[in-house]
């Protein structure tokens, strides 16, 4: 399940917090600015304040300057995307995203297993030459909310060592599903196969605090906790995230290894492309499946014994000192109810960007309300 960044932004000084109404067409005009197509802006600025919104602010605003627009200015990938399908079947098809706005290429791909989906009950579709595309569970969400079953997932950058090894080769590589439910918001599980991904170690950096202790092995073996030097070290190859389980055996750090290489080889075998190495924020892999709910049982039916489970798991009763059991999605739901009210919390570093962005794109006509004399 997801963690919420919520308590420790406000606590950090010099966060202000902005409200999505003027957040949303600055974001969108950024993408414009860019050279991505008015649909596509609106496409990417969806998916990436939809992370705002749930509280998953590594994948938020945090990431608008230095995952697109800086690769975008740096000429890594086109602000305009073309997709070509490549091949296809009744309920498959491979895409070519021509490195292209990740957003785009991952929203029309899970439209097109959707689609699929509801001609004949599933439909997949893996996606090569992509880019970063958000969060993953934006596009599993996209099918739980049509009453199908949503699954995706991505290769990424080397950030991750194999058990046993200190070598980041594998990237983070979440495994996404969510399935829709008689509740208000869907099951929804979005999850790295890392303990910490990269975006999380970025937020340690920027709060300018260390990291806990066994979440980063070294090259020497040793853990790292220092996030500024972690982030430097990745790219070195002397420093490693963690898979699931962490190190070893002993807590099962080889399940998250194997399900970050299940995520590689749906991601890159099924549709011949890069993988592991090779992948450096371009050139990405992806996977999406839609499967229609109403194929194997009626969808209400479907809805409502999954909302009972849901309500069990949250009857369980509590550890000492618990308040409350979750289920995936749930704080993510509840942290939105309160972010549409309050707005996005925005750190001191990410404000220069923003100004930065502003003012190199001459958008003059937004004034950011962090720019206000007190």
């Amino acid at each position: 399940m997801t963690e919420l960044w919520l308590v420790n932004e406000t606590m950090n000084k010099g966060v202000k917090w902005v409200s999505f109404s003027l957040l949303r067409p600055f974001v969108y005009d950024v993408f414009k600015g860019m050279g991505v197509p008015d649909e596509d802006a609106d496409i990417c600025t969806d998916v990436l304040l939809e992370a705002d919104l749930k509280g998953l602010d590594t994948h938020g605003v945090n990431r608008l300057k230095p995952v697109y627009y800086d690769r975008v200015k740096a000429g890594l990938q086109s602000p305009v995307t073309r997709l070509d399908v490549v091949r296809e079947g009744p309920t498959t098809a491979v895409v070519d995203g021509n490195n292209g706005m990740g957003m785009v290429i991952a929203k029309r791909s899970m439209d097109l297993c959707i689609e699929k989906a509801r001609e004949l009950g599933m439909g997949m579709v893996a996606v090569r030459n992509s880019t970063h595309f958000g969060i993953a569970g934006y596009y599993a969400e996209m099918a739980a909310k049509r009453g199908l079953i949503g699954i995706t997932g991505t290769n990424a950058r080397p950030s991750m060592a194999p058990t046993f090894s200190v070598e980041p080769i594998l990237g983070t590589n979440p495994l996404t599903f969510a399935f829709p439910s008689d509740e208000e918001f869907p099951f929804s599980l979005d999850c790295a196969t890392s303990i910490i991904q990269r975006g999380k170690v970025e937020l340690f950096a920027r709060k300018g605090e260390e990291l806990p202790p066994g979440l980063v092995i070294r090259s020497d073996g040793s853990t790292g906790t220092n996030p500024d030097e972690v982030l430097r070290d990745l790219l070195s190859g002397e420093a490693a995230l963690l898979p699931l389980g962490g190190m070893g055996e002993e807590t099962a750090g080889y399940k998250g290894y194997g399900y970050a290489t299940v995520v590689e080889i749906l991601s890159a075998s099924l549709q011949s492309g890069y993988f592991l190495k090779a992948i450096n924020g371009v050139n990405m892999g992806h996977f999406f499946i839609a499967i229609d709910v109403s194929a194997f049982t009626e969808l209400d039916d479907f809805k409502h014994r999954t909302g009972d489970i849901l309500r069990s798991l949250r009857a369980a009763k509590k550890a000492p000192g618990a308040n409350r059991v979750y289920t995936a999605g749930e704080k993510e739901y509840l942290t939105s109810l309160e972010r549409k009210v309050k707005g996005v919390p925005v750190n001191t570093s990410v404000q220069m960007e923003l100004i930065q962005m502003r003012d190199e794109l001459g958008l003059h006509q937004h004034r950011l309300p962090f720019e206000q004399t007190p």
